[in-house]
C-alpha cells in the first residue's frame, strides 16, 4: 500500500529509479532510430537521466546543482523530434517502467509524467 503523500522518489527509491534508467537505456540500444542520437557511451547519458529523474521525483536537487536547470526543449533541440521519435522514445521507457516492481499508483503517476514530458519534446 503506498502512502500517497510520499513523493515517487520516496516511493521507489534512488535504486529503483536507477534501475528504471538502466532499463530505459538497454531498449535505446534496441531501438536503431533512437540509438543513433546517442555518442557511444551511453554512461554520461544514464547518469544525467538518474540525476534529473531524482530531482523531478521529489529527491535531492543534484542535476540543477550540477547541471543547471533542466530546460528540457532547449537542451534536446539540435535533434529533430517528431511523432515518430516520441513514440520510440516513450515506448522504450514504459518497457523499462514495466521491468520495476511498484505501486500501480506510482507506475500511473510515472507514465502521466513521461507522456506529457515527450509531449513537450516534439519539435517537428
Amino acid at each position: 500500500m503506498s502512502n500517497s503523500s510520499q513523493t515517487i522518489y520516496e516511493s521507489l527509491g534512488e535504486e529503483k529509479i536507477k534501475t528504471l534508467v538502466h532499463h530505459f537505456y538497454q531498449h535505446v540500444t534496441e531501438s536503431p532510430e533512437l540509438r543513433k542520437l546517442y555518442p557511444e557511451d551511453l554512461a554520461p547519458a544514464e547518469e544525467r537521466l538518474f540525476l534529473f529523474l531524482i530531482q523531478v521525483f521529489g529527491g535531492p536537487q543534484t542535476y540543477m546543482e550540477k547541471r543547471g536547470h533542466p530546460m528540457l526543449r532547449k537542451r534536446h533541440f539540435q535533434w529533430p523530434i517528431d511523432t515518430q521519435m516520441r513514440n520510440t522514445w516513450l515506448n522504450c521507457m514504459i518497457k523499462a517502467i514495466d521491468r520495476v516492481e511498484m505501486d500501480n499508483n506510482i507506475k500511473e503517476g510515472i507514465i502521466s509524467y513521461f507522456v506529457k514530458a515527450a509531449n513537450h519534446m516534439v519539435n517537428q
